[in-house]
């Protein structure tokens, strides 16, 4: 199983975790990432809102990029993810579209290559049957508040792979690992990514809400999929507190037994170690 790898921006820098725990977990599922050539920033998150082209042309580009290699791209990151699969929507379905990304990125749209989240291959792809066949050391015990965010599978027409509203391929996946997923009804409310520079007091808000939400449905920490939130919720969090949050892949890792998985770890600003030392899943 090979895929065209997009790492994107932020998992080369802030959400480097996230890239490492994502290439580890896939070698032990038997899926091959191999990364796209070449590569370029995809306009998230702030083209969209400035300048219709360079949102589309960024986005073209890449899928250009992927339509060279002849592979399917996987896409971890939900906001990349957004753009690339938004554009291409676009001019999948839309001839105006087409033309313009043509002429944007300089290369002819044929539509043969796929776009998908990478919790979408071990989700459909993978199987959790074949997850659950992989864990080596069980996350039992451990209550997770499964957070998709606003971006990783609206809108529906786009990102069909799960429910909009009320999403469970996380739960699922948490599940296969040994975890208990808590019911919990913020699942994709946004976390206020787009406004973390622009207006923090707006974000410290939405994400003191997001954490108090978690604690309430007796969750020990919450789970992402994306850079942007994870460094939200880790950031802009109240002083006080402490509630960790994972990358799914991570959470993986750690289920695996791979030798690695602490190293990631190292890197969140808020110390998961307490926690996974207090359910034994590391020394």
């Amino acid at each position: 199983m090979q895929y065209s790898y997009y790492p994107g921006c932020s998992l080369e820098a802030t959400g480097v975790e996230y890239n490492l725990s994502t290439r580890a977990v896939a070698g032990a599922l038997g899926v091959e990432l191999v990364e796209l050539p070449g590569w370029t920033c995809c306009g998230s998150s702030s083209a969209h809102a400035v300048n219709k082209d360079l949102a589309l042309g960024l986005a073209a580009h890449n899928i250009a990029l992927a339509q060279e290699q002849g592979r399917d791209l996987v896409v971890p990151c939900s906001a990349c993810y957004t753009c690339l699969s938004k554009a291409d929507h676009q001019m999948r379905h839309d001839p105006g579209e087409r033309a313009r990304g043509e002429m944007l990125a300089g290369f002819s749209y044929t539509g043969e290559i796929q776009i998908y989240s990478f919790l979408e291959v071990v989700r459909v792809q993978v199987g959790m049957e074949r997850v659950a066949q992989t864990v080596r050391r069980p996350l039992t015990g451990l209550k997770l508040a499964c957070y998709y965010g606003c971006l990783l599978v609206r809108p529906p027409e786009v990102r069909p792979f799960d429910r909009a509203e009320d999403p469970t391929s996380l739960d699922e996946l948490a599940a296969a690992l040994g975890a208990e997923p808590v019911s919990w009804c913020y699942k994709t409310t946004c976390c206020g990514a787009g406004l973390s520079l622009t207006r923090p007091e707006v974000v410290e808000q939405l994400v003191a809400r997001l954490l108090s939400a978690a604690r309430e449905a007796g969750a020990d920490a919450l789970v992402s999929a994306c850079p942007l939130c994870q460094n939200n919720l880790e950031m802009r969090r109240p002083a006080q507190e402490d509630i960790p949050v994972f990358y799914f892949t991570e959470l993986m890792g750690l289920a695996f037994g791979l030798g690695e998985a602490p190293g990631w770890l190292k890197k969140h600003l808020v110390d998961p170690f307490p926690l996974l030392q207090r359910f034994s899943l590391v020394g």
